[in-house]
């Protein structure tokens, strides 16, 4: 089984260029069916994991999930993070900011979203839109949006220190040609119509301002303490098995333990036999 941590990961320093990067690359699998097992396995893990995590309250994780439309960032919260336990795991998204929002600091609606101890959060898109939406169209000077992505380092950096908050950041790549793909499904398909926006295809007409953006996103803000990932994202069923394997394996290498009991066990064992003891001496005998 290929350790899609260490292949899929955006190593510090790195300078990225997408065209290097196969979307359709399928690993050993070469259906659903024959991944499925895995990420069966996988969820179960998962949800396990994240009952230690609650359990422990010492460790949160934060999940980032960026992609160009359609590259399948609803599917991951739908079918990878459905095992994750609703009351200690949180998905938000991130859509156009309102005007409250925009009158502070691109991080202020941010920070309030960060998972606390013992708890997990899925960004669906995220604080990076304001290097990559802002950046494509221009809402904001270069001068500006250049110094976020070291402002973003450090927001990330703060996370990490303050709160021991793992960070994983996973950019789903389809190629263009998968996204016009997926576009039709959702017009032939009316569970899928109300996906359909009218800036589909005008967001198309930018395809290579997003790369190039995703590019620097990536090779600039990639680090030890917060990596990207980048994620072959055109098979659905490979996306779903990096994705699950990465957290999982990134979990487990938190070492977390059930806490000890905060209760004399002893006392409580004796009253749980003399609860016991009352109850049965109170049942009707039988005839």
């Amino acid at each position: 089984m290929p350790n899609y941590v260490k292949k899929l990961i955006v190593k510090p320093s790195s300078k990225i260029r997408l065209k290097h990067f196969d979307p359709g690359y399928h690993g050993k699998h070469e259906s659903h069916k024959s991944a499925l097992p895995e990420i069966q396995e996988n969820r179960q893990k998962m949800e396990d994991l994240q009952y230690l995590m609650y359990a422990e309250n010492k460790h949160s994780l934060l999940i980032v999930l960026q992609g160009l439309d359609a590259a399948g960032k609803d599917g991951v919260v739908r079918h990878v993070l459905t095992g994750m336990n609703p009351s200690g795991c949180v998905a938000v998204n991130f859509k156009e900011p309102t005007a409250k929002e925009l009158a502070h600091d691109f991080l202020w609606r941010v920070h309030p979203h960060v998972p606390a101890k013992g708890s997990v959060a899925i960004f669906n898109r995220s604080h990076y839109e304001d290097v990559l939406v802002v950046r494509v169209h221009g809402l904001v000077p270069e001068k500006v949006w250049s110094k976020r992505y070291d402002q973003i380092n450090d927001f990330e950096q703060l996370i990490v220190t303050e709160n021991n908050t793992t960070i994983l950041k996973f950019f789903l790549y389809i190629s263009k040609q998968e996204q016009l793909d997926r576009f039709k499904k959702r017009l032939d398909d009316p569970t899928r119509q109300w996906k359909i926006s009218e800036s589909d295809y005008k967001e198309r007409e930018y395809w290579g301002d997003y790369i190039k953006a995703f590019e620097d996103v990536l090779t600039k803000t990639s680090t030890d303490h917060a990596p990207w990932f980048i994620i072959p994202s055109n098979h659905k069923w490979l996306r779903d098995l990096a994705i699950s394997q990465i957290i999982v394996r990134q979990m487990e290498a938190m070492r977390m333990q059930f806490p000890k009991p905060t209760v004399n066990l002893a006392e409580i064992r004796r009253e749980y036999h003399q609860a016991e003891d009352g109850e049965k001496a109170g049942r009707p005998k039988k005839r």
